[in-house]
């Protein structure tokens, strides 16, 4: 028996940029508090959801690794309480930027970044006007307490990620994430049972427990306080068959906290077979942009 436990969190942010780590801080130390090894905060926790508008002024939130003064304080945090934190934040490199996840071992390690590789763009979500498209491919950790994948908002629509992080070697999947009401022009738009199931999908298709965790509260753009997103929460854990086992509402900041056997998972995994049955050979079109396999590859 490998039992783990994990947590979600979700929270307000405001332009109190002090305020947010330590509430984020707050939480950590609640879920380490009842018994959490592997605690996910949302993405880019740090500020507001800046992407909500197009402003130049948003890049002087953008860090190094080497320079996030937070990344260092949560790594002294993670060492201290002995838990693992994936850590979402917005990174300068060189000329480029990226939307990134440091993964904190629990002896306070960083043991890589990854970049956010599927980057949207649409109203209130403008988040190509900031981002580059990541350039890490996806990662998983082998952390103290388990194999972590993590992708990040976008790409947990994206079956593909999830898909290839199990392939990597996963037993978790996790998923930072800021979502909530569409501004104007879109549609109005409840996303937020679409979304989670999308990850349930994931979770029992990969036969992995997945963790999300998601913002709360209204957060105006900086120009025009009109307008304006309000993040839903609803942040969950799933387990290996997709169920919710823990589920938070859509306004209340909370910590969820699930064990899992790992090791049971795996066994449970094995015994469906949908890792030895894949038929890789099959799966070309995935692997295009228009699913038209080029001349010289069809047969």
């Amino acid at each position: 028996m490998r039992a783990v436990t994990v947590a979600a969190t979700q929270m307000t942010v405001t332009w109190d940029l002090d305020d947010n780590v330590n509430k984020a801080e707050a939480l950590v130390r609640e879920a380490a508090s009842q018994g959490a090894n592997i605690i996910l905060i949302q993405e880019l926790f740090e500020a507001p959801y800046f992407c909500i508008e197009q402003d130049a002024k948003h890049f002087k939130l953008a860090t190094t690794l080497e320079e996030n003064v937070n990344i260092k304080r949560f790594q002294a945090l993670a060492k201290e309480l002995n838990v693992v934190l994936p850590f979402s934040w917005f990174e300068k490199a060189g000329k480029a930027f990226f939307n990134s996840m440091a993964m904190i071992d629990a002896d306070g390690r960083v043991l890589g970044v990854y970049r956010k590789s599927h980057i949207p763009n649409g109203p209130g979500y403008q988040e190509k006007q900031y981002f580059n498209p990541g350039d890490t491919g996806f990662k998983v950790w082998d952390t103290q307490f388990a194999k972590i994948g993590v992708g990040i908002c976008w790409d947990q629509w994206f079956p593909e990620s999830a898909r290839c992080m199990a392939l990597m070697g996963a037993e978790i999947l996790m998923y930072p994430t800021a979502i909530g009401s569409e501004p104007p022009p879109a549609p109005p738009l409840d996303s937020r049972y679409h979304w989670q199931r999308v990850m349930q999908g994931h979770a029992g298709a990969n036969i992995m427990p997945l963790i999300a965790s998601n913002r709360i509260g209204t957060e105006r753009a900086t120009h025009d306080d009109n307008y304006a997103i309000t993040f839903y929460g609803s942040s969950f854990i799933a387990d290996y068959t997709g169920e919710k086992v823990q589920e938070a509402n859509d306004s209340d900041e909370t910590v969820l906290i699930h064990t899992f056997d790992l090791d049971a998972v795996a066994d449970y995994r094995e015994s469906w077979g949908v890792f030895r049955d894949r038929r890789p050979e099959l799966y070309q079109p995935i692997a295009t942009l228009d699913g038209e396999l080029p001349h010289h590859a069809r047969k």
